[in-house]
């Protein structure tokens, strides 16, 4: 039996779990009905304080936008919803609480909950491959897009004054895994990037670059067979070369080897090739599809009230095709704002309903002025492809001053060229390890500090117990 309280605040305890698209979205709804209400309480915990437009991460990898432009801070875009920016370490269903860390990771909380949202996205998944995970770079996070970005030019400064063409070759070769969004628009952007920046270091020679995109069966299958010819072609005419059907099977001694036999040296690898959900649904007795959660069409989770499942953790079944729901941004905004619903209609002892959304299209670009977009069953490409792809995401990203920033950044992006200022070293990478580390142990001494405290203060009580007379042996 669910209770609609907690015991000690008497209020409602609505815990969200996850800074994605679905996690924020269904704050921000929350935060305009039920929040306002004084018997209610909600909580978002965030590994960060800020939410990222994933979309926007090809554009800062290749320099067009700078970081902060594409992320939204948290306590900017709910007024009404308590932010925790922690790590959450466990899901207790049965005690009905939530266990997170925070303080650079040393400092424990429970927190605990009425009705529980899991939008806790996804993680990239390197397959087992051997070397991907410990050398190949991601274009999942916002530090992802920054490395990438500070990585390409980092190769093309050292680039310009090797003398060794073995090695410069090797610097001058990027590769790319994956055929899907994430991986064409990885692709494009640092083509892009690399391209655009040689009239700029002389010493290296155009044709030294090389741009690989190691793809599956078909370029961007979500969008047909005849837009992914055409990407293929567009990237093609672009010197990108793409081998399709390959896989990569290992990135080892500075290369990457792949399944048709090549073996290409390389010092950068950008793995867009898997996501798999989060390794904290695994710990927890509840149906599981492919390590997402199973949930009725009212996004709730099976013998599990006030349980709520949405975004790309979710096996959402779409009632039309009996499929589940692709992973995308704009299925998990939906799912996020309908799940808020419901916990509104639940609070108000009304019906719940079920879950159905059609998506209109989707859009990519594939390089400088270049996109591709099916949208109501229509198809674009070309440079309509790409106002098209800028004009939709930039009215979807949040906030005004968002905005602003980025359509004046695309306007002095037409006038200017790219900024090719490595502002992120190894140096500083380095650093703000040092940095972190200190902090681990100075914090981990502060919390050795206070158990032993506390154990000193219960020992003391104690021993003044023992040396005390009871009640009963005063006079």
């Amino acid at each position: 039996m669910m209770h609609e309280t907690n015991e000690k605040t008497r209020k409602t305890q609505i815990v969200i779990l996850g800074g994605g698209f679905a996690g924020v979205e269904t704050a921000r709804y929350l935060d305009r009905t039920a929040a306002k209400r004084g018997d209610v309480e909600v909580t978002l915990i965030s590994r960060d304080n800020f939410t990222l437009f994933t979309p926007m991460l090809d554009e800062v990898a290749s320099g067009d936008l700078e970081p902060a432009q594409i992320c939204n801070p948290l306590r900017k875009l709910v007024r009404h919803v308590t932010i925790l920016s922690g790590e959450i370490k466990a899901i207790d269903i049965v005690a009905r609480q939530v266990t997170l860390s925070y303080g650079i990771g040393v400092f424990i909380r429970e927190l605990p909950f009425d009705h529980l949202v899991l939008a806790l996205g996804s993680e990239t998944n390197y397959l087992g491959i051997p070397g991907v995970a410990e050398h190949a770079l991601g274009i999942k996070t916002l530090g992802d897009a920054v490395m990438l970005r500070a990585k390409v030019i980092a190769l093309l400064e050292a680039a310009s004054v090797e003398p060794d063409p073995e090695r410069r070759k090797r610097m001058l070769t990027f590769v790319v895994a994956g055929s899907g969004f994430a991986g064409v628009e990885t692709v494009g952007a640092i083509n892009d990037l690399a391209r655009e920046s040689l009239p700029h270091y002389g010493r290296v020679d155009p044709r030294e670059v090389r741009v690989v995109l190691i793809a599956g069966k078909a370029i961007l299958p979500e969008l047909g067979e005849e837009l992914g010819q055409y990407t293929q072609e567009e990237l093609t005419e672009r010197q990108v070369e793409i081998k399709l059907g390959a896989k990569v099977i290992a990135f080892e001694d500075g290369a990457v080897r792949c399944s048709d036999g090549e073996i290409i040296p390389t010092d950068t690898l950008v793995w867009a090739a898997g996501v798999s959900p989060s390794p904290l649904l695994k710990n927890i007795p509840w149906d599981l599809q492919k390590g997402k959660v199973v949930v009725d069409p009212t996004l709730e989770v099976p013998q599990t009230p006030g349980v709520w499942a949405v975004g790309d953790c979710a096996a959402i079944i779409d009632p039309a095709s009996k499929l589940p729901y692709p992973p995308t941004a704009q299925h998990a905004l939906r799912a996020g704002r309908h799940a808020a619903r419901n916990i509104c209609a639940r609070l108000k002892g009304k019906r719940t309903m079920p879950f159905t959304y059609t998506a209109p299209g989707q859009l990519a670009t594939i390089g400088r002025r270049t996109g591709v977009a099916r949208i109501f069953g229509l198809k674009f490409s070309g440079v309509v492809g790409w106002i098209l792809w800028r004009t939709v995401y930039l009215l979807k990203l949040p906030r005004l001053e968002k905005k602003l920033r980025v359509g004046l950044q695309w306007a002095l992006d037409a006038v200017f060229d790219r900024d090719l200022g490595q502002y992120l070293t190894l140096q500083d990478v380095a650093s703000l390890n040092r940095v972190l580390e200190t902090a681990r142990q100075d914090a981990s001494r502060i919390q050795q500090h206070s158990h032993v405290s506390q154990a000193s203060i219960s020992a003391m009580h104690h021993h003044r117990r023992k040396e005390e007379p009871s009640y009963a042996e005063l006079p």
